[in-house]
């Protein structure tokens, strides 16, 4: 039978509609599928994605996120930012028509399925910023063959970088960053002819750059720093790609000298070479990258001058200088730039006077050339255009008035121009600048009255120090509500404290010391409740200490020394658990000295030049037992019968102290250098003779670098330890093995997790340091040695706390903070209780600039535990602590020296690296049941990943992304909620 022409068009039409509607029912079932697997239960994501629409037989087409093309066949799928919390299905390789696959940021897991390869129309794939792990499959590429764009970044895959992608001869976005790909770069990606942007920034590869990467036509950026570790320097060949636009090759261990080929780049617009160890001159040929704007040469080691052939980059916006070698002016074409915006070039030798015209362009953004020797006045058009965010001049010689301009400059956030030789008058629009967060003028010779309108709403720190500031504080100071941190000692202020200084309830550190205020220490001071200084010395304030501070739970240390205070000691100081400095000397406070609490903790010394103060010890105290009447009768001339018998028993007393300091004397003479002194810091119950007597071969606990440590046991029954340093002994030099730095630190402060520093015994040749006695010796030797197997988990990770609360009290809760810089197993001692105490101060550090770092002149602290960054720059701040105590924190879980046992140059930080990245599906559970103590019978596996995770935010690379130790405290004693359930998880070995 024939069938007509019609009749065949239309049947073959039916077919095809039912084909594409089974095709589309197929896409349909295929997203819900995706959906029921990518969506974690309990979480409403993808809620529109359903089947409700029976009679919508195209509704996916619907979807959020879903793009279909006029067969009803899904082409584009755009998932981002979802909280998603599940795998990609297998099933996803049925949407055949698939040109764009868009998911970043949805928290996705497992691995990438392998029929991904069936996605043959697929030209974009983005799927960054998510949580895929494992080795990368790398034969999902050989079906991709439309493939345009392929960006996994930030991710956790795993394996040496996959070869196949030279395949797609399409490719022109390839983007393999911020992932734990391993090995070198292959020679291969040299032949993908269409690529335009390579990254593989962020990963851990090694190796050499492969030159051949020049021989990439079309490419226009390319990232390869940031965690990658390169052998050899910048290859010459990169000045022949001449497309490229941009070069990131940042923080990555590059050395040698920059390559002046790279001047050839006429279309470079960005150049990073930052972080790297890179040497020589900046290359003069550079000022051939014509269309450069962001230039970053930044943590190097180069030497010289600015090529003055970099006249000719006038669409430069971001200079990049600081922390090198360089010298010499600042060459006056920098101001002419037209479009600078960032100029920061700190950290350098540079010298003479900034360009008169920097700032004219009135694109000034930020400008930070501290810590130079720059001289002359500050330009007076840095915020022409009033957009200067950043003014940091400090550590220069720089002379002359502030320009009156920049008191305007209402963009300001932050100004700091300290220890220069400025003088003038301060520009009274600085305390009216709205957006102003730091204003640190210190060290200066700044004259004239502070403004009576005060109302920088934003300011955190105001520092004025050390001026010749004369005239009142004035009242509006109260109007910074923000303020923590005031500081305005060693001027010429006068009048009395405003009582407004109670309005800045985020006070943490008031400092007014050596001026001339007056009157009386408001006691609305206690409304500063978040106050840990307060510092009024050297003034001539008048009246009694106000009790009501004893109400500052947070204050840390209290200095009122030198003024003309009367009165009576508030007994209640001394529930002042938090006080660990208090400085009463020179007033004219009277009565008995109480030893209560705290008080009973501070020498003597504390409270000197009081005449009318007796000692907690007299018999009779004349200034306690006086009335006022009494009081004024004593000046009528008259002697009473107990003013007689005060009087005879106070010659008595100088005639017997008379005998006793010649008896003294002559003593000294004859025992000369071999006299042993003991100094307490508490009430001892034993001589300096029972110490000597213990030092004896067979009561040695221990031997170091600095000394030796016996064990000694007194005659009260009490045992301390007794540190004998070697060497030299009490104030003969700076060789002291640590003995300055121990009575400094532990003589002055108090918690319950360092060890207390009960005293010290010296003469001439040698220091004695008394301790409390830790029967469980330290956190070393009990770990790595025979009784490590019976440190039961619950005991590891409550070492790990108390440890950490003894930091965070150094680095927090001391003024000025203190850096212990030798944070190690073995100096974490155990009490009998297993209590862990932070221990041995030979090396600490007081760091005056709360947040900043200071410049070590060698490398202190032990092998296995020092900080990159402190090895590297000689820097030392308090994450360099926070370092240390990360690899502490290791050790308690891997019961693992830091060194020693993973052959030469590999310490335990980069051994779990190591190991982390050679799981085949790596995550934190693997890999702590990969690197876990195998003397652990049972632990609750969650609370171990929990003190993991803590630990490698400790030893981060970088400082800035590690923790304080107030964070790790919070984290370690806030667990997530799986660590403490009642019935935790336990793995039984």
């Amino acid at each position: 039978m024939k069938v007509s022409t019609a009749t065949f068009l239309f049947l073959l039409q039916i077919f095809f509609s039912f084909s594409f509607n089974i095709n589309a029912n197929s896409d349909l079932q295929t997203l819900l599928k995706l959906k029921e697997s990518m969506v974690a239960p309990g979480i409403s994501a993808l809620h529109d994605w359903n089947n409700n629409s029976i009679n919508t037989p195209f509704v996916h087409c619907t979807f959020s996120g879903v793009t279909c093309n006029n067969n009803s066949r899904v082409i584009s799928l755009n998932i981002s930012n979802v909280p998603l919390f599940g795998t990609i299905p297998p099933e996803i390789g049925l949407l055949n028509k698939l040109e764009n696959l868009i998911m970043f940021g949805d928290n996705i897991t497992g691995t990438l399925p392998l029929e991904m390869s069936q996605l043959s129309s697929v030209k974009y794939v983005n799927l960054s910023y998510n949580n895929f792990s494992g080795p990368f499959p790398r034969e999902i590429l050989l079906g991709l063959i439309q493939l345009e764009s392929f960006d996994i970044y930030n991710n956790n895959f795993t394996g040496e970088l996959p070869t196949e992608f030279v395949k797609l001869k399409k490719l022109k976005t390839l983007h393999l960053g911020g992932n734990y790909f391993h090995g070198e770069i292959p020679e291969v990606y040299s032949h993908i002819e269409s690529l335009k942007w390579l990254g593989l920034e962020g990963n851990s590869l090694t190796g050499k750059i492969p030159k051949s990467l020049a021989l990439l036509p079309n490419l226009e950026e390319l990232r390869l720093g940031y965690f990658n570790s390169y052998e050899g320097g910048i290859p010459n060949e990169f000045g022949s790609i001449s497309t490229l636009k941009l070069l990131d090759l940042g923080s990555c261990e590059l050395d040698g000298e920059i390559p002046p080929s790279l001047g050839n780049l006429k279309k470079l617009h960005t150049l990073f070479l930052q972080m790297n160890r890179l040497t020589g001159r900046i290359p003069s040929e550079l000022s051939g990258l014509e269309s450069l704007m962001s230039f970053d040469l930044s943590i190097n080691q180069l030497a010289g001058e600015i090529p003055e052939s970099f006249a000719k980059l006038l669409n430069l916006t971001l200079i990049n200088l600081f922390r090198n070698n360089l010298h010499g002016p600042i060459p006056p074409f920098i101001g002419d730039l037209p479009n600078l915006e960032v100029l920061q070039i700190w950290g350098n030798n540079f010298t003479l006077e900034l360009p008169e015209n920097l700032g004219r362009n009135g694109r000034l953004l930020f400008l930070d050339v501290a810590t130079n020797h720059f001289t002359g006045r500050i330009p007076p058009d840095l915020c022409k255009g009033g957009k200067l965010k950043t003014l940091i001049l400090m550590e220069n010689y720089f002379f002359g008035p502030i320009p009156e301009q920049l008191g305007e400059c209402k963009s300001l956030t932050r100004i700091r121009v300290r220890k220069n030789y400025l003088n003038g008058t301060i520009p009274a629009g600085f305390f009216k600048l709205p957006a102003l967060d730091i204003l640190e003028l210190d060290n200066n010779y700044f004259t004239g009255d502070l403004p009576m309108e005060i109302n920088a709403n934003n300011l955190s720190s105001l520092v004025l120090s050390n001026n010749w500031i004369s005239g009142t504080i004035p009242q509006s100071i109260g109007n910074l509500k923000n303020l923590v941190t005031l500081s305005l000692d060693m001027n010429k202020l006068s009048g009395e404290i405003p009582q407004e200084i109670a309005s800045l309830k985020k006070l943490v550190s008031i400092d007014l010391s050596d001026n001339n205020l007056t009157g009386v220490i408001p006691s609305s001071i206690a409304l500063c409740s978040e106050l840990t200084l307060i510092d009024l010395s050297r003034n001539q304030l008048v009246g009694e200490v106000p009790k009501e501070i004893t109400k500052l739970n947070s204050l840390n240390a209290l200095n009122l020394s030198r003024n003309q205070l009367n009165g009576a000691i508030p007994g209640e100081i001394g529930v002042m658990n938090g006080l660990t400095v208090l400085d009463l000397s020179y007033n004219d406070l009277s009565g008995r000295r109480p030893i209560n609490g705290q008080l009973k903790f501070f020498s003597d010394k504390s409270f000197v030049g009081n005449p009318k103060l007796c000692s907690p010890r007299a018999i009779f105290c004349p200034s306690a037992s006086s009335s006022p009447q009494n009081s004024h009768k004593g000046h009528s001339g008259k002697f009473t019968t107990t003013q007689l018998v005060i009087t005879i028993i106070i010659l008595v007393t100088v005639a017997l102290l008379l005998a006793v300091t010649w008896l003294f004397i002559k003593k000294e003479k004859f025992k000369k250098s071999k006299l042993w002194k003991l100094t307490a810091f508490q009430k001892l119950d034993f001589r300096a003779e029972d110490v000597l007597e213990c030092l004896k071969e067979e009561n040695i606990i221990g031997k170091g670098g600095a000394g030796v440590v016996y064990r000694g046991s007194m005659p009260n029954g009490i045992d301390v330890a007794i540190k004998k340093l070697v060497g030299v002994g009490r104030g003969t030099g700076h060789h002291d093995h640590g003995f300055s730095a121990e009575i400094q630190t532990l003589g002055r402060i108090r918690h319950r997790n360092i060890v207390r520093l009960l005293g010290y015994v010296s003469n001439k040749d040698a220091n004695l340091l008394l301790y409390e006695y830790m029967s469980n010796g330290s956190l070393g030797e009990m770990l790595h040695g025979a009784k490590g197997a019976h440190l039961r988990w619950e005991t590891r990770y409550r070492i790990a706390v108390e440890a950490a609360k003894g930091l965070c009290y150094l680095h927090h809760d001391c003024s000025p903070s203190i850096i212990h810089r030798d944070v190690k197993s073995n100096n974490i001692l155990l009490d009998s209780d297993y209590e862990a105490h932070v221990a041995d101060f030979g090396l600490a550090k007081f760091l005056q600039d709360a947040g900043a770092s200071e410049c070590m002149s060698a490398i202190a602290g032990s092998y296995g535990y020092i900080a990159p960054e402190y090895a590297y720059t000689l820097k030392v701040d308090q994450k360099s602590d926070v370092y240390s105590f990360g690899v502490v924190l290791l050790e308690l879980i891997t019961g693992r020296k830091p060194v020693g046992e993973f052959g030469d140059g590999v310490d335990i930080v980069r051994w779990v690296n190591k190991t982390m990245f050679e799981l085949s599906q790596p995550s934190d559970a693997a890999t702590v049941l990969a690197v876990v103590d195998s003397r652990l019978h049972s632990y609750p596996l969650a609370s171990v990943i929990n003190l993991f995770k803590i630990a490698m935010m400790c030893v981060e690379e970088e400082s800035c992304a590690r923790p304080t130790m107030r964070e790790v405290v919070h984290m370690l004693t806030n667990p997530p909620q799986s660590t403490t359930t009642t019935t935790p998880t336990l793995l039984a070995l």
